[in-house]
């Protein structure tokens, strides 16, 4: 799996105990011990212990004269077999090109936050547009896909979780709107794409995060973060 693209990051390996790799295929962070993950991702997705995070690389397959494909579960939990990662892997989906793999980290008193991002941009929206899947029970396959895992060392509360949810949602809104990114359909500022995916991995402290608004410095932490990340993945 190894080739041009790869890379591990030692000081990111520090952050959370972890074992971080990226090349052609995907992103994969292999936590040395289950660490409390929330994710929108599409295998093990909403609040578990996780020993895995995959941010895997698909093929555009938006296409319905492509033919059919299997479920997005399913292709995961058989890559995840195939890889021999034991324990219980996150699992989200992209198409979005290799070289769009950016990571941020920031340190504040003591205090240790990252961003692993990918990013595409082919199916820009905005939040409030007309939908393209107008069955209530369509599913939307992964197309140009923003795609956006943090990592910290900061014990995070469950809310605070949640509230980081929020943090990364407007700062990739702040950032797309700062390069103004648009709805090639409508013309409107986008908000995102509409098949984005984001992890937050919670860390073992010792600090521990109770707020992370845009009034408290880890908030501020984790929006930049994210911002640069994002902003760097697009302007490649």
């Amino acid at each position: 799996m190894t080739n041009r693209y790869s890379t591990t990051t030692s000081e990111l390996e520090k952050l959370n105990r972890c074992h971080i790799e990226h090349n052609t295929s995907h992103v994969h962070v292999q936590l040395l011990e289950p660490h409390l993950t929330l994710s929108s991702a599409v295998l093990n997705g909403g609040l578990v212990k996780a020993d895995h995070i995959l941010n895997l690389r698909v093929a555009k397959n938006c296409d319905g004269n492509k033919g059919p494909f299997e479920p997005s579960i399913v292709t995961l939990k058989k890559y995840s077999q195939m890889m021999g990662w034991k324990g219980v892997t996150v699992g989200m989906m992209t198409a979005a090109d290799a070289e769009s793999f950016r990571h941020v980290q920031r340190i504040e008193q003591g205090v240790k936050v990252s961003a692993l991002v990918t990013a595409g941009i082919t199916n820009a929206r905005r939040a409030g547009d007309p939908a393209d899947c107008r069955d209530m029970a369509a599913f939307a396959h992964a197309n140009g896909t923003i795609n956006i895992i943090i990592l910290t060392d900061a014990m995070l509360t469950r809310a605070a979780m949640v509230e980081a949810v929020l943090m990364v949602t407007e700062a990739k809104c702040a950032a797309l709107q700062n390069l103004d990114i648009r709805n090639p359909e409508t013309g409107s500022l986008a908000t995102g794409t509409g098949t984005d995916a984001v992890a937050i991995v919670n860390g073992r402290g010792p600090a521990e995060i109770r707020y992370c608004g845009k009034h408290v410095l880890f908030g501020e932490m984790l929006a930049s973060t994210v911002m640069e990340a994002l902003t760097s993945s697009l302007q490649r």
